[in-house]
């Protein structure tokens, strides 16, 4: 048995590709906040979907949903709905107002300016339940990262696509606001969410730390 895994794996390095040959080029993504206005196709929507739930995900449970929002009224609902609850907590932080109007044009603007909104929410309905908390909180957890895995495969996805996408984490700081705009189903918790469209610019280069300053082998 371990000669055959051996001999597995001797073949697979073979064959490997190098890792300029990757199918997604990793260092061209960038977070792109405006889009042309220029409708995505269904049938590019549903590609997404299907590329984020080719993910892994903790028990093969795959706890992600997603609320894809493309009429034009429906996103700015939630623009406004959002807008005002960020208005609220903002002036609750003692923040100028000149200061927290700047931010929420930006943030609606950034909303309705997409071609596309993907609400990505985590649902616990078919996760494990255990009689403690320290396992409850694990599989929380896990659920969440199998969600955000899924929502990297979109982004990646969109990417390949010619699309141009963001991700948001306005959403964790209202989930009911969404929920409630949206009409969620109550299990669905809003993670994060994701625009997209035609890119209207190039974004900004982003820099990363170098592998070595990040990475351990042992």
């Amino acid at each position: 048995m371990l000669t055959d895994t051996l001999s597995i794996c001797e073949e697979a390095a073979d064959h490997a590709a190098p890792a300029d040959a990757l199918p997604f080029r990793f260092s061209q993504r960038r977070s792109i906040r405006r889009y042309l206005d220029v409708p995505i196709a269904r049938s590019v929507l549903d590609a997404l979907i299907d590329a984020a739930i080719s993910a892994p995900s903790a028990h093969n449970r795959q706890p992600w949903r997603f609320a894809v929002v493309v009429e034009r009224d429906a996103k700015r609902r939630v623009a406004i709905a959002m807008g005002e609850r960020l208005r609220a907590d903002r002036r609750r932080d003692g923040d100028a107002d000149s200061v927290i109007d700047e931010d929420v044009a930006r943030s609606h603007a950034r909303i309705t300016g997409a071609a596309a909104l993907v609400i990505v929410c985590v649902t616990m309905a078919d996760m494990d339940v255990y009689p403690d908390d320290t396992r409850n909180r694990a599989e929380y957890l896990m659920a969440v990262q199998s969600t955000a895995m899924a929502g990297q495969n979109l982004l990646l996805a969109a990417s390949a696509a010619g699309l141009g996408a963001c991700w948001l984490c306005a959403p964790m700081f209202c989930p009911d606001t969404v929920c409630g705009t949206l009409g969620l189903p109550r299990d669905w918790q809003p993670q994060g969410m994701i625009t997209l469209g035609y890119p209207a610019n190039t974004g900004k280069p982003f820099t990363r730390r170098a592998a070595p300053d990040v990475s351990r082998f042992f």
